[in-house]
């Protein structure tokens, strides 16, 4: 197994290409059970018909978790949106498309994304009253069952040699609401300091998904305590801003 060309390092993990495959190592303090779970969602996203990667194999390396996986040749639609900023409207179109064709599917044996953010809230060094009526609103959005990739963003789609498109990292992927799953790539958007395609993308998918965006609005603050708990400090203070906006304009 040659391990000597990386092609990304991420927090807590290095990603390496060994010929046709993709190598992904995490570090010795990272959760066997998470890396576990990793996998185990790639392979039920797989058996969906979804555009990923396949799954090859779970194994250590040195100690450290591993999850292989078949290597897209390619470029990132974020590098491609970086590379001709005069396609943008055309990238973004393409980015709803595929978030929408994930939402489309149905997946019951992944995670339950209310009982994941419910979790993720109570974790927060939000005060009680905060919490409490976070935990409130989240239960009075509507249960849904649809695929929700949790961190769809475009350094998270391939385009392929072919101009075939593949979805990564299903490490977040839940089953619930697509309007919170939009909420989160918006914000995403916004952390990378990009609130003007935040803003075009937002506008997109809800005339594509008929959906309404005050709907989408309405989890943000949610959406933003519950991904409060990790990241760096910034990040935080970022998301935390969402938490007690009750009106958008």
């Amino acid at each position: 197994m040659n391990l000597e060309n990386v092609i990304a390092r991420r927090k807590n993990k290095t990603v390496y290409r060994d010929g046709d495959r993709c190598i992904k190592v995490f570090d010795d303090i990272y959760s066997k059970a998470d890396v576990l779970n990793e996998a185990l969602n790639m392979a039920r996203i797989e058996e969906t018909g979804l555009p990923t990667p396949k799954l090859l194999g779970v194994t250590t390396i040195d100690g450290k978790w591993a999850i292989i996986d078949e290597y897209i040749e390619g470029k990132t639609l974020a590098q491609l949106m970086k590379e001709h900023p005069e396609k943008t409207d055309e990238y973004l179109d393409l980015f709803v498309d595929l978030q929408l064709t994930v939402q489309s599917k149905t997946c019951p044996m992944l995670n339950d994304q209310k009982i994941k953010m419910n979790r993720k809230i109570s974790q927060t060094k939000l005060d009680a009253t905060t919490r409490y009526d976070l935990h409130t609103r989240l239960e009075g959005m509507p249960k849904h069952n649809k695929v929700c990739h949790g961190d769809f963003n475009p350094s998270n789609i391939i385009i392929a040699d072919d101009g075939t498109a593949y979805i990564l990292d299903w490490s977040h992927v839940t089953q619930g609401n697509a309007s919170a799953d939009a909420a989160r790539t918006y914000m995403l958007f916004c952390l990378d300091g990009d609130e003007e395609t935040a803003q075009q993308y937002l506008r997109l998918f809800c005339k594509k998904s008929d959906t309404a965006m005050q709907y989408v609005q309405k989890w943000m603050p949610i959406v933003a305590a519950s991904q409060s708990v990790k990241g760096n400090e910034e990040e935080q203070e970022f998301l935390l801003r969402w938490v007690t906006v009750t009106e958008y304009m």
